[in-house]
């Protein structure tokens, strides 16, 4: 019964929001979306030069869970993150039992520094189809929704390449992305991926980075064989990392000085 009565408040729910998104759809001009497409994108390119300024920690907690929700295997890494003036960067682990959970993949780890956090790559913006699919409100943020598609699948026996498939939630005012929802692809019969939700918050009253990434997923792999994964990251501690900052001009952004939006709700662990 709880479940059936979950099930049709999502689907009340969907349907909400589809016919919310219709509605404001139809007042943006296409015009008016190709620039809210500029403007954002063109930021992710400055926080993530931005980034390379910063030293942060970073603690990546993969579980795999078993009948009842138990859990049957984990992988714990936690780390400090540097980065040199080439925006080389550089892990110091600061904690790594042995893993009673084998089955992290170098894609797993690729997309813990790039897709999970931030989704898009700024130098692969290209690679990518924006569509604009409404708006939501979310605490007082009011936020553009797009979805977020590659134009091409990487073929993963000829290039390793992580691209994006999800939306993006950005910021009506400053034109920024806040929250994320999406995996990283391709996959192949045997290296799936779970959806994750990345929500962002304004660091130094100026930046938005990424401080909690979520997933929670029943993997159906090709052979029919089921894996179910959870997956906690948490990124804090953010510091100016070099004695050279320096102050990165972004049309409508935040001053330092001034005040600070609140972040989207993250869920409950």
């Amino acid at each position: 019964m709880i479940v059936l009565v979950l099930v049709i408040c999502l689907i009340a729910g969907s349907r909400v929001f589809a016919q919310n998104a219709a509605a404001s759809s139809a007042s943006l001009s296409q015009p008016e979306i190709d620039r809210i497409i500029k403007a954002f994108t063109a930021k992710e390119t400055e926080f993530r030069k931005a980034l390379n300024l910063y030293s942060f920690k970073r603690d990546a907690m993969i579980q795999t869970l078993g009948m009842g929700g138990q859990v049957t295997g984990e992988y714990h890494r936690v780390s400090n993150f540097t980065f040199d003036d080439q925006g080389n960067r550089y892990e110091k682990i600061s904690f790594f039992p042995m893993p009673s959970f084998g089955g992290v993949t170098p894609e797993d780890l690729e997309d813990l520094g790039g897709i999970q956090p931030f989704a898009l790559e700024p130098s692969k913006i290209d690679k990518y189809n924006l569509k604009y699919v409404g708006n939501e409100k979310i605490d007082e943020l009011n936020l553009h929704v797009f979805e977020v598609t590659p134009k091409v699948v990487p073929d993963p026996k000829k290039v390793k390449e992580r691209l994006f498939l999800g939306r993006v939630w950005v910021d009506d005012q400053e034109l920024q992305i806040v929250k994320t929802k999406g995996k990283g692809i391709p996959e192949t019969k045997i290296n799936k991926f779970p959806t994750v939700e990345t929500y962002r918050e304004q660091i130094g009253g100026r930046y938005w980075f990424p401080t909690y990434t979520y997933a929670d997923e029943e993997l159906i792999f090709d052979n029919g064989e089921a894996l179910h994964i959870r997956m906690k990251v948490r990124y804090s501690d953010f510091a100016p990392a070099r004695a050279d900052v320096k102050v990165i001009e972004v049309d409508g952004a935040e001053l330092p000085n001034q005040e600070v939006k609140p972040s989207p709700p993250k869920p409950k662990p």
